[in-house]
């Protein structure tokens, strides 16, 4: 494989320049106000109430004065209709039959003050108080009926109960032509006082009640929700009262209907939490157990060459002591690829497109001068056009480096190792090949799992390298087969060919971040 020459560009301290001061960002003060459920229902009940309550009053007040006038309306009518009965004309003059005391009668009332009129066809007063207004052209309903209408006297308002009556018996009654020309207006008209109070009575007796009533239902509704929202306190008493390491389900059937999708997100929660600290456990007890070998020989080597006195002996102990860490360090840093892995939600990773070709080209690249230490030949194919899906850059670097690591530990001196970069069709494939051993059909499910080795397997490592493949695959969406080498026709070594086959990016993935 031809090199590459790489520049390096100089940092800011390599130049001689100095760092620029780091300035913290100053994010603004995030405004954090907790609401209460139980004000905010309140309100939305109580609100309404305290809105609709003047309006109702006003209503009240409005039906109590068209209540108060109907029974003086009636008595007013009676009036004007004995009053227009004693009207008569006599030689063609109009005058009223009204003794003293019918004139004492007609006015006596305690409270409001009382006015009558009449008048005769060609407008002339005949009888009662002169200063009475009279109807409008538009209000002289001249049918017969008794009318009603509101008059002012003297600054005070007045009710009228208003007739007009035929003088010539002959004539219709709603006769208006010159034919019949001669109609009598009589009018009696009162103030409002008792309208007024009979109103006042009504509105005491209708709104006074409301305000002992409306307490009550003030109480009555504080009382309501506070029952209402009790499930949610004893949900919460009973969250209280668990165990810290308690994770197992809230039991919904203890729950109103309407706290049941919060109670099942509640659970999915803790099923998700459950899960993860069940993989920091199994991460933790697993690193412990790994690192004990590596650990307990690095000691060893390190007691062995302190006795030793030979510099040779010595010697052979540092190489082994060396090859210890080495091998830990391994272990190590593959168990925290495999947490980083493991740990990483799919919502959480970084999507964006990028060029499967390019990527899985300098991962070869830095895995050039391994193989030339192996005495492997390590090759990269790859179409012309190029291969985009949606991913996360680093964590697929990881992936690639173990699937090359893995290629180049089991394949013997003098073999191949290809890398491999195609489209088929709307998937973009990955493929790693190599000539060793070969995997053989009922061991190809399991050596996906952790720390999983194959029997007779000479060959150093930690068991980890593909666990962390299938992680961060499953992360991607992307499936992993495991084939013979189709190009080795060796019987002892038929080769491996890991292919992952890559959905096409989609736009919802790529802008999800």
């Amino acid at each position: 494989m031809r090199k590459r020459a790489w520049k390096h560009r100089l940092s800011a301290p390599e130049a001689g320049l100095p760092e620029p001061l780091y300035v913290p960002p100053n994010p603004e003060p995030e405004e954090n106000i907790q609401h209460s459920l139980f004000g905010e229902i309140l309100d939305w009940m109580l609100a309404p109430l305290l809105l609709l309550w003047p309006m109702s009053i006003a209503i009240t007040y409005l039906v109590a004065k068209s209540i108060a006038n109907q029974p003086f309306d009636h008595a007013l009518e009676d009036r004007v209709t004995v009053l227009a009965q004693q009207v008569r004309e006599e030689n063609g003059i109009i005058t009223t039959r009204l003794p003293g005391s019918a004139r004492d009668i007609l006015r006596a009332d305690d409270i409001d003050s009382v006015y009558f009129q009449v008048v005769d066809a060609a407008g002339r007063h005949v009888d009662g108080d002169r200063e009475l207004p009279r109807p409008r052209d538009d209000e002289a309903d001249k049918d017969g009926a008794v009318h009603f209408r509101s008059a002012a006297l003297h600054g005070n308002l007045l009710r009228v109960a208003y007739l007009y009556i035929n003088l010539d018996p002959l004539a219709p009654p709603d006769s208006n032509s010159p034919a019949f020309p001669r109609k009598a207006l009589v009018q009696v008209a009162e103030t409002l006082d008792k309208r007024a109070l009979l109103a006042n009575e009504i509105i005491k007796g209708v709104i006074l009640p409301q305000f002992i009533i409306l307490p009550i239902i003030l109480a009555l509704v504080w009382f309501a929700l506070s029952r209402g929202l009790s499930p949610l306190a004893e949900l919460q008493e009973r969250i209280r009262a668990r165990s810290s390491d308690d994770l197992s389900p809230i039991d919904s059937r203890q729950v109103p209907e309407e706290i049941s999708p919060l109670v099942g997100s509640l659970n999915d929660m803790l099923g998700r939490l459950s899960q993860t600290i069940d993989m920091q456990k199994r991460f933790i007890a697993d690193a412990a157990h790994q690192m004990k070998t590596p650990l307990a020989g690095m000691r060893m080597q390190s007691e062995l060459a302190l006795r030793q006195l030979d510099p040779d002996e010595i010697h052979r102990s540092l190489e082994q002591l060396a090859k210890s860490s080495e091998s830990a360090t391994r272990l190590v840093n593959q168990l925290l690829a495999l947490a980083r892995a493991e740990n990483q939600p799919h919502a959480g990773l970084a999507f964006e497109e990028i060029d499967l070709a390019a990527l899985a080209r300098g991962v070869v690249q830095d895995w050039v001068q391994a193989s030339f230490a192996h005495r492997i030949d390590l090759g990269y194919e790859a179409q012309d056009e190029d291969v985009n899906i949606a991913g996360n850059a680093l964590m697929l670097r990881e992936l690639l480096s173990n699937l090359i690591d893995n290629a180049l530990r089991y394949t013997p001196p003098g073999g191949s190792v290809t890398v491999r970069v195609r489209r088929d069709g709307d998937a973009a494939l990955l493929e790693v090949e190599d000539t060793g051993p070969g995997i053989a059909p009922h061991e190809r499910a399991h050596v996906f799992e952790r720390f999983y080795r194959i029997l007779g397997s000479n060959t150093p490592g930690s068991g980890l390298g593909l666990a962390i493949v299938r992680e961060i695959a499953g992360q991607h969406g992307a499936e992993v087969d495991i084939f013979n080498n189709p190009r080795t026709q060796s019987a002892k070594f038929p080769g491996s060919l890991f292919r992952l086959t890559f959905p096409p990016p989609v736009n919802d993935a790529i802008d999800a971040t």
